[in-house]
């Protein structure tokens, strides 16, 4: 049984944490500065609660960081000045490079460090979200989790492969999103939307009512998906290609951030307005 902290118990960290639970961990959360949601998240998954960064650093074997991506660097600096010295698995949609940038910084204070990339949604579905990992410490991350939704895959020792793969992953599927709204954005304010969807459905049967699923669902989390089209900008830039197609895309995610938290999906007028004001 290891001793397991989650920082940030969000919609995704709790599920992480609720698999750790299941498989006989004890799962601690760090209430500090945290708010009524985040607290009944945790209370009604088990989490045991600490209220300081430096107790939480002292109990905890293992830390596992998933919060948004510009905070990733931030978060790991303030667990190696807390004096933790465990096994740190950051699990953020990040670059490969900042991901290599992050665990020299940690392992520098004794801290062993485990790249990680989520792909799927929060785990309490089996065989829908999956946890890459990539590291030589990536196997004792993997056994923390072994029965339960949450599928591991090793790809590696090498820090920075895991976070490659879901930089590669969410250009595909959250960049074609952000095209997509876009595109409608632009088809309204032309005055061509409806003859839009007609095309489209005569290409595609259902494709346009596909479409609208995808711009209306992805609104509550655009203002994370902001962070994360520029880290896979910097990604494709690190890689020699260009990376003005995924700026765009944290563009046309930023316009949508006003939805954050609205929980439903919002409707498709709200949304092609906030794109187009």
């Amino acid at each position: 049984m290891k001793k397991i902290g989650l920082l940030h118990p969000g919609e995704m960290g709790v599920s992480i944490a609720a698999s750790a639970y299941n498989n006989g961990h004890e799962v601690y959360w760090m209430s500090e500065g945290r708010g009524d949601k985040t607290r009944a998240r945790a209370e009604s998954h088990n989490l045991m609660e600490i209220d300081s960064l430096s107790q939480f650093c002292r109990t905890c074997e293992i830390i596992i960081s998933v919060c948004p991506p510009h905070a990733a660097e931030e978060v790991a600096r303030s667990v190696t000045e807390a004096g933790f010295k465990g096994l740190y698995l950051d699990a953020n949609a990040i670059s490969p490079q900042r991901a290599i940038k992050i665990g020299q910084r940690v392992e520098a204070n004794q801290i062993q460090f485990v790249d990680g990339g989520i792909i799927g949604g929060p785990a309490w579905t089996p065989k829908e979200t999956r946890l890459y990992l990539s590291g030589q410490h990536a196997d004792e991350i993997a056994v923390c989790f072994s029965k339960g939704s949450l599928e591991i895959k090793i790809i590696g020792n090498e820090i920075g492969k895991a976070s490659a793969l879901k930089m590669c992953y969410a250009a595909y599927s959250k960049g074609t999103t952000a095209l997509l709204s876009a595109v409608l954005g632009t088809a309204e304010s032309l005055g061509v939307r409806e003859q839009l969807y007609q095309q489209w459905d005569s290409d595609d049967q259902g494709f346009s009512e596909q479409v609208n699923r995808r711009v209306t669902r992805v609104t509550s989390k655009a203002w994370r998906f902001e962070g994360e089209m520029k880290e896979i900008a910097s990604t494709f830039h690190e890689a020699g290609l260009p990376d003005g197609f995924h700026q765009a895309a944290s563009e046309i995610y930023h316009r949508m951030a006003a939805f954050k938290d609205s929980g439903e999906p919002s409707s498709l007028d709200d949304v092609l307005n906030a794109l187009l004001t």
